[in-house]
Order: C-alpha cells, then structure tokens, then sequence
C-alpha cells in the first residue's frame, strides 16, 4: 500500500502569523480612543444631543472668538446607607467588627464612634479583634488605635482608613 501525495497546499508559519495578524488589526479596529463622556450612551452621544467630543474638541480654542464649551452642572456622588446593627453593643472603649461590610465601629468614650477599614494595611488580612484599645489583626501582629486607627504595633505601614458613619435612632449606619 502506498501513500500517495496530496496536493492541498499546507499553511507556512510566515501564512499563519500573517492571517492572525489581520485578525487582530480587525479587532483593534472597533477600537476607539476618542475621548466620549462618561454620561454618553452607547453611541457616544452625551445628554442634551450633540455629537461626541472628538480630541480635537477637547483642546483649548485657539482664539477668544471661538464659542466656549458648554458646563454640564456637578452632579453630587450617590450616598448609600448600610445599616450595620445597635450602636448599643458596641461596648465603651472597644468596638465591633461588621465582618461582612468590612468595617469595624470603635467607642473609645460613651457616645463617641468611630469606623474604619477592617482591612489591615500590611497584606490585607481581615482585623478580628478589638481588646484593650486596639484593633488587632491576626495574621502578623499588627495593631491600631481605636481612636483614629494609627497604627500602635507594625508591621502595617499606615493606619486603618477611616470609614464615614452615623448613628440613625439607635443603629450605626455606614455611608457608602
């Protein structure tokens, strides 16, 4: 039995990175790096009508005769409200750790709270205790002020972000 030879032409190397190649210019070209407002809709047309702004658009005018861009007004951030539990148990100068909002509440005096990160700054282990005045992390020994969350004992290299808080008929409320 022989084999005999097919005459389908078989794909080089120089064929084949030459057809990706092509593959990956199509791509890249439904790719745009126009500058298009945030508040734009898919067709990168901002509120109000108007086409996109192009680059060019964006540069400064080149004489005072030309028409100055229209302002859009600020808009004031989104403020989400997460009730977190009784402002009552968290006991005077200790605090608690809301594990899944990953905050921890501190007293350090009757009435006075404080929230922070209950992500340590040193390899982002979770903080599990309040004892004695500090937030204590378990994984390598760092420890933080209740007060404002500096750190009292490394190796984190920078104190617990502070997290804004309010206390709503007897309840803390993290503000998001």
């Amino acid at each position: 039995m022989s084999v005999e030879p097919r005459d389908e032409p078989r794909p080089t190397r120089r064929g084949v990175v030459l057809l990706g190649a092509v593959g990956l210019g199509a791509t890249l070209a439904g790719c745009s790096t126009a500058a298009v407002p945030y508040d734009a809709n898919e067709a990168g047309v901002p509120p109000g009508g108007g086409p996109a702004p192009s680059a060019t658009a964006m540069a400064p005018p080149a004489s005072s005769s030309a028409p100055q861009p229209r302002s859009t007004p600020k808009q004031e951030p989104r403020v989400t409200e997460v009730a977190l539990g009784p402002a009552g148990e968290i006991p005077v100068g200790g605090g608690m750790i809301f594990r899944a909002a990953r905050v921890v509440v501190t007293q350090p005096t009757r009435g006075q709270y404080h929230a922070f990160s209950a992500i340590c700054t040193h390899v982002g282990c979770i903080v599990n205790q309040v004892t004695s005045g500090t937030i204590d992390c378990p994984c390598h020994g760092s420890r933080f002020k209740i007060t404002d969350g500096a750190v009292v004992a490394g190796p984190a290299p920078s104190p617990l972000p502070e997290k804004q808080i309010k206390i709503v008929d007897g309840k803390v409320v993290l503000l998001i």
